[in-house]
């Protein structure tokens, strides 16, 4: 990924947020443009190709109206959606994801013996640091600040070896912005956590792309429909950014909520998503 789309991603952050914090002023084209610092026609072009429609188009698909819209839906597919891993057309959602927690002692000793390798990558939505073991991804995370992320990372496994090199786990990871989503690699996780906070996650990765849940539906599907706390706990802990899509669970009244890296960075991955996905799963206009 060019480090040019991740400076992209930074300005249409900038217009998204303004979008936000004007939407009942119904700003215009021009009028966000200019926030940006740039011409109506060049923002309209950098627009399209960072999210492939227009930013009219992609407003429809952050708003709580569309939230409601697709939570909706999901009341009669969840089901079929969540149990057989498939899109309305069929494409296959979960990439063949493969999850493996860590041993009680590997959990315990801080990844005693673990060796990991970690490296930084471009996404559409920033840059990321990956890390991987020898069964799989262990962590994926935004990185606004590289040497951050790296010391959180080192906290979680204060006994691992690492080393700062690219792998075949995080070349996957990180080719799931651009893939061929009708032939998906597969991809193996491999997680510290308790044995419910890995039951959550492994329901959040049932979610669909394109698609959105809640918190009270998650908390059903995991048996615990009076857990709600637990549960939001456990997704805000998620600790693998996309892969395992908490950016797909809002609050059941539409609103987006918040997200482990960011609110903004939560709404621009839920209407980029609704992009690529848009012509499977809308039905009809707003």
């Amino acid at each position: 990924m060019k480090e040019q789309e991740s400076f992209n991603y930074k300005r249409i952050a900038a217009a998204i947020e303004y979008i936000r914090e004007n939407h009942r002023a119904q700003p215009d084209l021009v009028e966000i443009a200019k926030q940006i610092h740039l011409s109506p026609h060049h923002f309209q072009r950098l627009f399209i190709d960072w999210a492939g429609i227009s930013p009219k188009k992609f407003l429809q698909y952050i708003s709580i109206e569309y939230a409601k819209k697709i939570l909706k839906n999901n009341s009669t597919l969840s089901d079929a959606a969540f149990s057989t891993g498939l899109s309305g057309t069929g494409r296959l959602h979960d990439l063949f994801i493969n999850l493996e927690g860590m041993t009680p002692g590997e959990y315990k000793n801080g990844g005693l013996n673990l060796a990991i390798n970690y490296n930084y990558f471009q996404s559409p939505f920033g840059e990321m640091l990956i890390a991987s073991t020898e069964k799989g991804i262990c962590r994926m995370t935004f990185a606004e600040n590289k040497q951050r992320e790296l010391e959180f990372l080192q906290l979680e496994f204060p006994n691992a070896r690492f080393k700062n090199t690219t792998d075949s786990f995080q070349q996957k990871a990180q080719s799931l912005f651009t893939l061929n989503w009708n032939k998906p690699d597969k991809i193996k996780l491999h997680l510290k956590g308790t044995d419910f906070q890995l039951k959550v996650w492994q329901t959040l990765l049932k979610i669909p792309m394109g698609y959105l849940s809640s918190y009270r539906t998650i908390s059903a599907l995991t048996g615990n429909s009076k857990a709600s706390r637990a549960i939001g706990s456990a997704i805000a802990k998620n600790p693998i950014a996309y892969i395992i899509p908490c950016h797909r669970v809002i609050l059941s009244s539409g609103i987006i909520g918040e997200y482990r890296w960011g609110s903004l960075r939560k709404t621009a991955l839920i209407g980029w998503e609704a992009a690529k996905s848009s012509q499977d799963i809308l039905t009809s206009d707003f």
